[in-house]
């Protein structure tokens, strides 16, 4: 029993891990709400909307929702492409629904 058990945990960590991806920002289009990324040696352009949710780690690790407007800003940083990760957590008809934004260092 305690091997199925632990075959089981194991297969949804498996699972898990296939639908979230780490991505390298691109570009970033404001106008057509388009975020270009680069996942492993593929390029992928996903939309991204207000109803987006947005989420990163405060100080003590818990995760919390930031606003859109917040996010905006850093992907329309100059210093962004190319160089900002993010992970992208679930996608649905070629628009990301949920995004795990990395931190702001201090």
């Amino acid at each position: 029993m305690q091997k199925l058990l632990l075959a089981f945990a194991f297969l949804a960590l498996v699972a898990g891990l296939g639908v979230a991806g780490e991505v390298t920002l691109v570009k970033f289009d404001k106008d057509k709400k388009e975020v270009t990324v680069k996942e492993g040696d593929a390029t992928k352009t996903y939309q991204i909307s207000e109803k987006t949710k947005f989420t990163t780690n405060d100080e003590d690790g818990k995760p919390k929702e930031i606003k859109y407007e917040v996010v905006l800003k850093g992907l329309t940083s100059v210093k962004a492409a190319g160089r900002m990760k993010f992970e992208i957590v679930g996608t649905k008809d070629g628009a990301i629904t949920e995004a795990k934004m990395p931190g702001r260092r201090r």
